[in-house]
């Protein structure tokens, strides 16, 4: 009876932490309905759609023409009837009248897709796609009701463009294909379907689906994909083969294509086609490169319970994706075994070399950084860590960008220090992450970071996913210091992988996991235009004890080091974390004992940089 009370009496204690927090309607009643709860686990109600794809897709290298045939078992979940479908093809984005972010070059405008045929349960529809956007509602005279199913069957082409951004052409015969097919968009519990448009800033949110493709590609192409690789005997050449079966149990890196082996059609069979075939489960996504000259490593990685697959393909003489292989291999071994420590959920990751620096289930395609192997290695680590936001656990980041691109910002810098020490990895993050947000006084900076990534723009999208976030998530990471901090993690990880949390399910699920209630702190960071700015407004001495007063001008709780610069010449450092502020936020008193004469007392954030630093030195 006592457990049961005390269960009871937690439940009624969580219910009253959620009324702090302020919650959007459509969120409310997803609590409401029992699908998400306020212990922050999916509720008992919870549901998410799913779609299992065959996809038999070609590429013309000649004409620079992707086609495909796919057929989609779709599932519904929902309690709903559904009466219309949401097809998304998010590189409609080429299209001239396409709503963009940002201005596009002519070389970045396709004519977009063309359906050639569309049928549902054998039933087929006249589609035109000329006036489709990146996401299309149809209404296709056809019901799918309540844990029913229903099957489509399409046939397409588009165009890549010549201009690669997230994906088209890398270069004449390098090609990354992301997003090459139609998909059902996302039905959920608080949207309905998704139909926010995609604008090119903006990334993704899908459902988790399983894939097989094929793709049918022209002789001395190399492809490489999303999932596991099932026919390397049918496509690549005995000597090629064997190099790559060696790569899957050798820690050292295997060159398993040279540019000459390219140039001499010596990699893959000598048909005028070939297909390769590739299957992935359960992932939110499915994308793959190809090229007639990128040479190709590979090795692998051991971690707990298997081993990981990693290749890098990349344009000959390219210095630093010479060493993917081995940063790769580190990253994933690192992140499986600290942060965020759990282990790297897929069995390979593959790095191409493009210009996008972004990321897709098991595959990176990043930019060449030469002359700067820190920068270089900072960008692999962050699009690996990718893999646990968003797709180990499938947050919206159309929406909630700052729920996967603050993790990554936040692992690339916790990675770094191992890799590069606490000096450069604190100098490296201030001047790529921080400075550019705390220097700039503009009101878009200052925008709560729950805002909706969909309506901001700029600046105030760029900091409130990226530095705003990672660092609200590192100051939390003080705050309960590291033991407790990943206790909450894991538990957050644990209730929604596989699934798709939004912001809400994150707060609770971190109050349960530390066994705290945090409103105090999302309150803090998430709901307020708070920036960092302390000041020291008073400092004095008296005997044997330093005084101190510090205004919290800028309002966010951030830990800080408290430098005590004393006489003899001897400093004494004291830290502070953010519990500081959670019982007095606008100002805190300081008493330091200390021995012998103070000259000067100075605060220091560190990464925490502060907007007015003049303010936080006290001569006395």
């Amino acid at each position: 009876m006592k457990k049961i009370l005390s269960i009871l009496l937690s439940l009624l204690t969580l219910s009253a932490f959620a009324q702090e927090l302020y919650i959007p309607r459509n969120i409310k009643k997803a609590y409401e309905q029992g699908t998400r709860s306020t212990t922050g686990a999916p509720g008992t109600a919870y549901w998410q759609n799913k779609g299992v794809y065959d996809v038999q897709i070609k590429v013309d290298a000649a004409t620079k023409v992707v086609s495909g045939t796919e057929t989609i078992l779709y599932t519904n979940n929902s309690p709903d009837t559904l009466t219309q479908v949401a097809i998304r093809f998010d590189n409609n984005v080429h299209k001239p009248n396409a709503p963009r972010a940002n201005y596009a070059e002519n070389d970045f405008l396709t004519s977009g897709l063309k359906i050639h045929s569309f049928a549902m349960n054998g039933r087929q529809y006249e589609v035109n796609a000329q006036d489709w956007g990146t996401v299309t509602l149809g209404d296709f005279q056809e019901t799918i009701l309540p844990g029913g199913h229903a099957t489509f069957t399409i046939s397409w082409e588009y165009p890549l463009s010549i201009l690669s951004d997230r994906e088209g052409q890398i270069d004449p015969s390098t090609f990354y294909l992301a997003y090459s097919y139609p998909r059902i968009s996302v039905y959920d519990d608080y949207n309905g379907w998704d139909l926010l448009p995609h604008n090119g800033r903006q990334e993704f949110y899908n459902d988790f689906n399983d894939y097989t493709f094929r793709i049918t590609a022209p002789k001395n192409f190399v492809v490489w994909a999303t999932g596991i690789f099932l026919n390397p005997e049918e496509v690549l050449t005995p000597q090629s083969l064997e190099r790559y079966k060696q790569s899957l149990i050798s820690d050292q890196r295997v060159h398993v294509a040279n540019l000459g082996e390219m140039k001499s059609g010596s990699v893959t069979q000598q048909n005028e086609w070939n297909v390769w075939k590739f299957k992935a489960d359960h992932v939110t996504d499915f994308c793959f490169a190809m090229s007639d000259h990128y040479v190709w490593d590979a090795a692998s990685v051991q971690l707990a319970s298997k081993r990981v697959s990693i290749q890098a393909a990349y344009k000959s003489g390219t210095k630093d994706f010479e060493q993917y292989v081995d940063w790769c291999q580190y990253a994933i071994k690192w992140f499986s075994e600290h942060w965020p420590g759990i282990e790297y959920p897929y069995p390979v990751m593959t790095a191409i070399h493009g210009f996008a620096d972004m990321e897709y289930p098991m595959m990176i395609n990043d930019s060449s950084v030469p002359d700067n192997f820190l920068d270089a290695r900072q960008t692999a680590d962050h699009e690996i860590a990718h893999t646990y936001f968003p797709f180990y656990m499938g947050t919206n980041e159309s929406r909630y960008a700052y729920m996967d691109e603050g993790w990554a910002t936040a692992f690339e810098y916790l990675i770094g220090l191992d890799e590069n020490g606490l000096e450069v990895t604190q100098q490296m993050f201030k001047d790529f992450r921080v400075k550019s947000w705390i220097s700039d006084p503009s009101a878009e900076q200052d925008q709560p970071l729950i805002s909706m990534s969909s309506q901001l723009t700029g600046v105030g999208y760029g900091n409130n996913s990226y530095i705003k976030s990672a660092l609200s998530y590192l100051a939390l990471k003080e705050y309960l210091g590291d033991e407790l901090f990943k206790k909450a993690l894991h538990h957050y990880m644990d209730n929604w992988n596989g699934k798709h949390p939004n912001p809400w399910d994150y707060f609770y699920s971190m109050n349960i996991g530390a066994g705290k209630n945090l409103n105090w702190f999302w309150n803090n960071w998430f709901f307020s235009n708070h920036y960092i700015d302390l000041q020291i407004s008073e400092a004095k001495q008296a005997t044997g004890q330093l005084e101190i007063t510090v205004d919290n001008v800028g309002g966010f709780a951030v830990p800080f080091d408290l430098h005590i610069n004393l006489a003899d010449g001897t400093t004494k450092t004291v830290h502070y974390t953010p519990d500081l502020w959670e019982k007095t936020p606008k100002q805190t008193k300081l008493s330091v004992p200390v021995k012998g004469n103070v000259k000067k007392v100075e605060l220091d954030g560190g990464i925490f940089m502060d907007y007015t630093p003049d303010d936080n030195v006290k001569v006395l």
